[in-house]
């Protein structure tokens, strides 16, 4: 569910659609609400796994360039800093995009992900302003067409931004632009540049790395403070091992069982114990005991 929404240019609402055609019956504002919730977990995780691989890696180039969001008709600014393969490294929202604006968003990307041997700009004059500042102005360079690898990593997020027929919060903005970004790049396989059966095995393997023995079981392991009520309708025929309903409905489960497993476990001691009725799952048919057995929530 979460990978539909952040992946693909879909609404919450072509995301319930997509789901109830596999059988699975749940509202749009669920969807809202495990985006909202796993989304950014899932977005650390995999940005936290992609620096520690990295960090033996020199830095050959980065672009940087900013773009105009309008966030109920007023215009806001989404820095972004490109690696010289096209995977985002950083995002960042702000307000104008002057130099006090670029020196944030330059210390923010390179406390995390180290110093760069160039970066390329566009000729907007907060950039040498900022890198003066930090003392590594002479590796700034600055072309016609050098900086179009930045430009083109916005379309992906200019074709969600209009599916969500835009933002209106500046810290929502924040929040998707950062998961947009690194689930992209966790499926960004380069199709162009490799051949058929090459891209086949990445795809696979980027696909088993979010499977729930994978992406999810990581993420299980944070605890939880606060849960809210949820409800979900598992409905259909009988779904044979390998189908695509059978895969999404043990996704969800996972997701759902690891959380309360986690919740319990927390801090919130009887608190959580007797909210026993927060995660209801309705089953229609024995269908959940002949997909999925007895293994439930065991």
């Amino acid at each position: 569910m979460v990978m539909m929404y952040v992946r693909f240019p879909l609404s919450l609402r072509n995301v319930e659609d997509l789901l109830a055609e596999r059988g699975i019956d749940i509202c749009h504002e669920t969807v809202r609400f495990w985006w909202n919730r796993f989304g950014p977990m899932f977005a650390a995780d995999i940005k936290r796994q992609r620096i520690s691989r990295m960090r033996g890696f020199r830095n050959w180039r980065w672009h940087v360039d900013e773009v105009f969001v309008k966030i109920n008709g007023d215009t806001h600014y989404l820095w972004r800093a490109v690696d010289h393969e096209g995977e985002v490294l950083e995002s960042y929202v702000t307000k104008k995009r002057d130099k006090s604006a670029a020196l944030r968003f330059f210390k923010k990307t390179l406390k995390r992900h180290g110093k760069a041997e160039s970066i390329v700009t566009d000729g907007l004059q907060s950039y040498p302003a900022a890198m003066r500042e930090l003392g590594n102005v002479e590796r700034r360079e600055v072309g016609r067409w050098q900086n179009n690898r930045a430009e083109n990593s916005h379309l992906p997020f200019r074709r969600r931004e209009r599916a969500m027929l835009r933002f209106r919060q500046m810290k929502s903005l924040q929040k998707f632009a950062s998961v947009h970004a690194n689930v992209h790049n966790h499926f960004n396989q380069d199709r162009h540049l490799i051949d058929r059966q090459t891209y086949k095995e990445n795809r696979s393997a980027a696909l088993t790395e979010w499977q729930p023995h994978g992406l999810i079981d990581r993420v299980g392991r944070a605890r939880f403070a606060k849960w809210r009520r949820v409800s979900v309708r598992l409905t259909g025929p009988v779904a044979p091992l390998g189908d695509l309903r059978h895969r999404i409905a043990l996704e969800l489960v996972a997701e759902i069982s690891l959380t309360y497993r986690r919740l319990l476990s927390s801090k919130l001691g009887k608190k959580a114990s007797t909210n026993l009725g927060a995660i209801q799952m309705v089953v229609g048919s024995g269908w959940w005991s002949r997909v999925c057995g007895d293994r439930a929530w065991d």
